[in-house]
């Protein structure tokens, strides 16, 4: 079934409501956190308000937006090229090879602590290794197809977690701890310039996938049906994958994997905006963005001055909406 049509007006209304949502969420969520905060002495530099404020809640936050943001449009993008509302940015196994990527650097010996960059560097390597294996397996005679694309992804996911198991179960202690803790999905404070280089990373795949919102709603009827009005459909296929596998190893590496955002943000502006990529991607990424900051700030003050990681957030609201789509999806089979 193709997708429905939007006006114009409510395409733009629709972005326009998120933008403001993503916009007040990036206003107040820096002012939450276990301790109270005073924002006129932040604001004029006082100490050591401006460095909480500035220096580590709104990195924090910002970093939050971003990741949610860049899962959220991944997911909406997957499902899309799989033709399948269940699909994650984790489903093709771009994620597990960053993963895969930070535990092998975290169990030779570093020092976790004082070498966070090199984990990083590690992990993005691991996501481009996955990346080249999928896209080569899942060609065939030249071709791609989103089968053959899922089928090559689950199987290569299957195996980075299966050494991601056997490596954790070799390290040692202080190494397991960082290995669990960094597996659970978290968000922390970064250097600005961090911030600035995953932006200039992950912008070049934000701006493809919103440009072709339109070929996205043809692929998401069939290939055949796309290729038949003219879109490149084993082109964007390729680009599609690279595109969200770049969304999601940047941000997997430096927050490790947190689940459940691309596949709650997606399916339920699905169900109220319907399934025009031309809203449906960009309101993914800003309320996938607000959806993740809300959660990290619940995150850091629920169990104050302790700390919940995020991943576990997301995971406790994402699980009961992840079944509920099972047995919705299970249900219209029937009838």
């Amino acid at each position: 079934m193709a997708a429905e049509t939007v006006t114009p007006k409510r395409l733009a209304s629709a972005i326009l409501v998120a933008a403001l949502v993503a916009a007040v969420v990036a206003v107040l969520t820096p002012l939450i956190g276990s301790t109270r905060i005073d924002l006129g002495r932040a604001l004029s530099g006082m100490s050591p308000e401006r460095e909480v404020l500035f220096d580590l809640r709104v990195t924090r936050v910002l970093l939050a937006m971003l990741a949610g943001g860049c899962l959220g449009l991944a997911g909406a993008l997957f499902q899309a090229l799989l033709r399948d509302a269940l699909a994650t940015p984790y489903t093709l196994g771009v994620s597990s090879g960053a993963a895969l990527g930070a535990v092998l650097a975290m169990t030779v010996g570093w020092k976790v602590a004082a070498t966070l960059p090199a984990v990083w560097v590690a992990a993005l390597v691991g996501a481009a290794v996955v990346l080249g294996l999928v896209m080569r397996i899942a060609s065939s005679g030249g071709r791609m197809s989103s089968f053959t694309l899922l089928l090559a992804g689950v199987t290569i996911n299957s195996i980075c977690l299966a050494l991601i198991l056997f490596l954790h179960s070799t390290a040692g202690f202080v190494q397991s701890f960082a290995i669990t803790r960094w597996l659970m999905g978290g968000i922390d404070p970064v250097e600005y310039s961090t911030l600035a280089w995953l932006c200039a990373l992950v912008a070049p795949g934000i701006v493809f996938v919103l440009i072709t919102a339109r070929h996205w709603n043809l692929l998401a009827v069939g290939e055949e049906w796309a290729q038949a009005r003219g879109v490149p459909a084993d082109r964007m296929l390729r680009m599609g994958y690279l595109a969200g596998s770049l969304l999601t190893g940047a941000v997997t590496a430096l927050t490790g994997p947190i689940g459940f955002v691309g596949l709650i943000v997606p399916h339920a502006l699905r169900l109220r905006l319907g399934a025009d990529h031309r809203v449906l991607l960009p309101c993914s990424f800003l309320w996938g963005a607000a959806f993740l900051a809300v959660c990290d700030a619940v995150a850091r003050t629920v169990l104050a001055p302790a700390e919940v990681p995020v991943g576990v957030i997301t995971a406790l609201l994402g699980g009961p909406f992840f079944i509920w789509l099972l047995r919705s999806k299970r249900r219209s089979l029937w009838l």
